[in-house]
């Protein structure tokens, strides 16, 4: 499958593998619901996951523009790549030998530093790799790769580790340490082929005090960014459909269990999301090549506001029975597996063929922030609405606004645009 990628390219493609495994274990579904067990009893727990997840996302949205910025210049790019990777594995790695679950709360937040921020640079070694022509497949392949290797993998291994474990003498809290271990494991193991075949190539050539270049240069392209309109827009846009998304990513196991969902349905639901978004990340690749990247996106985002109405219909299933619910949660699984790969990556690509290679790193710190500002305002408010209601279902509502506010302020980014440039020359690229 990855022949026909370049050494750099499947380098590239390896980290979604390798860190798929913190966001499918540690981030959506086994932590969340070990956490949810540990703390039952504890009325404040539930919503201080959603606090803790806005926390972690908000120190790195602030932090965003300046690594950003750093990363471009020679040789900084794979530097701090590797320590917020280091971070995020050691932070995971140290969640399987504590049962404190404050502690926990501590330590899931390092850990999201950590995967948000490598991230970060991640995103901005897509142009190193690759070309505008081909960024799209490599993009939608990464995350296609991810959701069926980095995440199914070791999530089936840690079911087996679940719901076998009696056998061999593991409890069930033991199983689920034991899994963060895993998952630690593999996404340092798999990074590898980043770190050896990933190289900066593009870069900024530091001139002076490099804190002060840093900050001059964040404010200069962030004076550019708002006079490109098109641009504007779609950051704009991008800030609240992203916010949907990492919000269902981030609540879902919480949602699920306060539905009613016993743990064991919760993860084989969890298990077809990762399932159905393989194949449907990498069509939402081809399919952009024959309809267009901006009305595959508008897809996505369509796609995401029926969810957003499925969940919200969950409760009169719900009083009807358990069978009912269960139908609907595989309906809702389905349908949140053929969009939330697709509407990632060509997110990524499309905003990764607008950047100058040069400059690609500054960028995307500017592009994560929208994307994780939006993470905190989401859960925030998902957890606010819980909090105050005590009806998790309602937490849905704030959510599917994100996703209408999202749509239409997409609709207002033209169909071409053309790459940024850093001569300021940028009145001919308003629409």
């Amino acid at each position: 499958m990855l022949k026909q990628f370049t050494r750099a390219e499947r380098g590239w493609i390896m980290y979604d593998w390798a860190n798929s495994a913190f966001a499918t274990i540690i981030a959506a579904i086994i932590l969340p619901n070990f956490y949810t067990t540990l703390t039952a009893g504890i009325p404040e727990a539930g919503p201080r996951w959603g606090y803790a997840t806005s926390i972690a996302t908000l120190i790195c949205a602030l932090c965003a523009p300046f690594f950003g910025t750093l990363g471009d210049y020679k040789g900084y790019k794979k530097k701090l790549f590797s320590v917020f990777v280091l971070l995020g594995v050691a932070a995971t790695a140290a969640l399987a030998f504590t049962m404190d679950w404050q502690l926990m709360l501590v330590l899931y937040v390092l850990g999201s530093i950590g995967f948000n921020a490598s991230c970060v640079f991640y995103d901005g070694f897509l142009p190193d790799v690759t070309t505008d022509a081909r960024m799209d497949k490599v993009s939608t392949y990464g995350y296609g790769l991810g959701y069926i290797g980095g995440s199914t993998i070791p999530l089936i291994l840690s079911m087996a580790l679940i719901m076998l474990g009696e056998n061999f003498g593991l409890s069930s809290a033991m199983a689920c340490q034991l899994s963060f271990l895993l998952t630690a494991i593999w996404w340092l193991v798999f990074t590898i082929p980043m770190w050896r075949h990933v190289h900066q190539i593009h870069y900024t050539e530091q001139q002076g005090h490099v804190i002060a270049q840093s900050l001059q240069r964040i404010r200069t392209v962030g004076a550019q960014i708002l006079k490109i309109r098109p641009v504007v827009y779609f950051l704009l846009a991008y800030f609240f459909y992203i916010d949907g998304v990492g919000t269902i990513i981030h609540m879902a196991t919480i949602f699920g269990t306060n539905m009613g969902l016993d743990s064991n349905a919760l993860i084989v639901i969890l298990l077809v999301v990762q399932l159905v978004a393989f194949p449907f990340a990498i069509l939402y690749g081809k399919f952009s090549a024959k309809y267009g990247v901006r009305n595959m996106i508008l897809f996505g985002i369509g796609t995401y506001v029926v969810v957003c109405f499925v969940a919200l219909g969950l409760e009169p299933l719900r009083r009807l029975g358990q069978t009912p619910l269960l139908i609907g949660f595989f309906l809702l699984a389905f349908l949140v597996g053929t969009a939330q790969g697709g509407i990632q990556a060509l997110s990524r690509s499309f905003f990764g063929k607008l950047v100058p290679e040069e400059s690609a790193n500054e960028f995307f710190g500017f592009f994560d922030i929208f994307g994780k500002f939006s993470a905190v305002l989401g859960p925030f408010l998902f957890s606010l609405v819980w909090d105050r209601t005590q009806l998790v279902y309602l937490g849905i509502i704030p959510v599917l606004l994100m996703f209408v506010i999202g749509m239409l302020l997409f609709l207002k980014v033209p169909t071409t645009m053309k790459k940024i440039s850093l001569d300021h020359s940028n009145d001919s690229q308003l629409p």
